[in-house]
């Protein structure tokens, strides 16, 4: 007998919200001292931050983002690279340059060859996370998708190896996620691209997979019950009211956590990007200071979850936002199918999904975030050791987690400096690294920590807590 899943978002609850919040400025601190403690808000808590207006609660919030983050995070920026394997798609999303009935669009699926002469490029230039990317299309079956995670894990060069493969595909049956969870992925990442149903119609032909809202609403809780528990969902942001869609990811996050007692890995939150074909009125554009109010908003409500900030967004754009809340950022990202093994590289909208706006190359955003004192990670280790899901809430909560998560930043770091960064980018790497290591606490940990930096430059890999 078919699960009937429950429809845990309330349409009337969420226009209400926004409708009937207005500023509070006693609410909102309060919900602002909440949030010091690392506690995650309800709806309503959520909906009062949305309604903030005035800049001195603005300021506020950001600042409060910005304390919260490094308080769970500490100063790191995890680090990976979107490898497109297909865009072969049944779909036919009015927004996207792969929809189905784009004839102009080239398309191609990497052979075994090419995947691996991809991933053997991507490790060259210092890459250890991947995102595989699929079209959804059935030959893009779970099979499939797990052939190609071995694949990545398998290709090694040199110092070099992908050390985590996560996905984003199509939702699956429950059969399909255990097929591709028995591949060793890291997180499952499914977009519901619009919470608003009549959005999600509209932009979603209904004799399409994509067409049904409930299935890919359920994404997730099929994807718990096939043994993942460690998934990512988002938003496109600009279909709809964004203050919508804000609180119809946190419903979606509150509903993973009460059903299945862990929430979202994850969050990702892409705006609208221009697309070959793209020709459509996009009303609800978000402003780059909704954009700003958005993260800080997210990384208040959902304090453990990770929030992803992709190459959509320009380098300055980035600078911008990074401080509120972000822990996940791409680099050097290629999203034409093959793009990583072309030499001189120039974006053809034809071959590709988006238009990316942070074009620079991995050894300048790692530059770029030593500068701003970040610390860029490669780490893997919670992965690796099966601190994921519920397992990795026990050590998160109680800010265990800052005895691995800075050491391995630090140690994948120096790997990177040694291996494949610039001269430029190794001088502030290094410094950047003294100054981390000498704020630590006198003990044991920290000697480990020095003694692993010195293991690396002697030529050891893959060291860490």
């Amino acid at each position: 007998m078919e699960k009937k899943y429950i429809d845990f978002i309330n349409e009337d609850q969420l226009h209400s919200l926004i409708k009937e919040t207005k500023e509070d400025k006693e609410a909102i601190r309060a919900i602002f001292a909440k949030s010091k403690a690392k506690e995650p808000l309800n709806l309503s808590e959520c909906a009062q931050l949305l309604a903030i207006e005035s800049e001195d609660m603005k300021q506020e919030l950001f600042e409060t983002a910005r304390e919260l983050k490094r308080a769970i995070y500490g100063n790191r920026i995890v680090l990976f690279a979107p490898l497109y394997i297909g865009n072969h798609c049944i779909n036919d999303c009015k927004y996207c340059g792969f929809r189905r009935s784009l004839r102009t669009a080239v398309r191609k699926t990497l052979s075994d060859q090419e995947l691996v002469n991809e991933v053997i490029n991507l490790e060259n230039i210092g890459h250890k996370r991947l995102i595989l990317v699929y079209g959804e299309h059935p030959m893009y079956s779970p099979e499939f998708i797990a052939h190609t995670v071995r694949l990545c894990y398998k290709t090694k060069v040199g110092n070099g190896e992908i050390r985590r493969v996560n996905i984003n595909a199509a939702p699956q049956e429950i059969e399909g996620y255990k097929i591709i969870k028995e591949a060793g992925i890291g997180t499952y990442q499914v977009f519901q691209e619009s919470y608003h149903r009549e959005t999600y119609a509209r932009v979603h032909p209904k004799n399409t997979h994509k067409g049904d809202y409930l299935w890919r609403l359920h994404a997730m809780d099929r994807a718990f019950e096939g043994g993942i528990d460690d998934m990512g969902i988002g938003a496109l942001f600009g279909l709809y009211d964004w203050r919508f869609e804000v609180l119809g990811l946190v419903a979606h996050a509150i509903h993973l956590k009460e059903t299945y007692g862990v929430g979202p890995h994850t969050i990702s939150f892409p705006r609208i990007q221009p697309a070959h074909g793209l020709d459509m009125d996009l009303p609800w554009r978000v402003t780059d200071e909704q954009f700003k109010m958005l993260v800080a908003i997210l990384r208040l409500s959902v304090p453990y979850t990770g929030l992803i900030m992709t190459a959509r967004e320009s380098s300055a754009i980035r600078n911008d936002v990074i401080d509120f809340g972000v822990s996940q950022i791409d680099a050097g990202t290629k999203l034409e199918i093959g793009g990583y093994q072309k030499e001189e590289y120039e974006q053809q909208l034809d071959k590709e999904q988006f238009r990316i706006g942070d074009t620079r190359d991995l050894d300048e955003v790692i530059r770029w975030l030593l500068s701003r004192e970040y610390i860029p990670s490669f780490c893997t280790s919670c992965y690796r050791l099966g601190r994921t899901g519920e397992h990795f809430m026990e050590f998160a909560i109680p800010g265990f987690i800052g005895n691995f998560c800075t050491p391995n930043a630090i140690i994948t770091l120096s790997e990177y400096l040694e291996d494949y960064s610039s001269d430029k980018t190794k001088k502030v790497g290094y410094a950047l690294i003294e100054k981390e290591v000498a704020k630590m606490p006198e003990g044991d940990r920290k000697e480990l920590v020095k003694k692993r930096i010195e293991l690396v430059k002697q030529g050891k890999r893959d060291l860490y807590f």
